[in-house]
């Protein structure tokens, strides 16, 4: 009995995240996000970093530049070798007010990197630091007020800024058409 109970919540629950991501997609800025894709193409190297499921997100977008086959690394991982003039930092805070996000980023310019932001305000303190800033008008994780979202946290940032950053993936790969089967070849192999 409890599990219909589920299935029908969490199918009403799976329309009600979709029905969010649509909203959120129809108020995104496309051409502000257009701008991403010149900044990859111009720098030597790529750094990403987010705090939490945002982290997690980037991640996720860390390994599709990869596939693409850029030389992409992630901020906190052993193997990161230094930040210098000509990489970009892509970095991504809803609230845009995040401590370490913040000294990651000006750590960066300090090095000489250019800064590229995720965050759903431009009053943040990160998108003053940031070359760019991407708005995804979303709610930040301590609006609870429901007014924008009615997800826990920042659910819908983090899930827009993974479909928004697969989204720049794909239309890369329309723009150059590289064989599944070659960007395949990239993936891990040691799992």
């Amino acid at each position: 009995m409890k599990e219909q109970k589920f299935s029908t919540a969490i199918r009403s629950n799976m329309d009600l995240i979709l029905k969010e991501q649509i909203s959120l997609s129809e108020k995104i800025d496309y051409t502000q996000v257009a701008t991403f894709i010149p900044y990859i193409y111009s720098a030597d190297r790529l750094f990403l970093t987010a705090a939490g499921r945002s982290g997690l997100a980037l991640k996720a977008a860390a390994m599709r530049l990869m596939h693409f086959g850029l030389k992409v690394f992630v901020v906190g991982e052993i193997t990161t070798p230094a930040i210098g003039p000509g990489d970009l930092l892509i970095v991504a805070s809803g609230s845009g007010t995040t401590a370490s996000i913040l000294t990651t980023a000006e750590k960066g310019i300090k090095a000489g990197a250019t800064v590229l932001a995720f965050s759903t305000t431009l009053a943040a303190p990160l998108a003053k630091l940031a070359s760019h800033t991407i708005i995804l008008p979303a709610a930040q994780k301590e609006d609870h007020g429901k007014s924008i979202s009615v997800q826990y946290a920042g659910s819908l940032f983090e899930q827009g800024l993974w479909l928004l950053t697969d989204a720049i993936f794909q239309t890369m790969w329309e723009e150059k058409p590289v064989p599944a089967e070659e960007l395949w070849k990239r993936h891990a192999n040691l799992e």
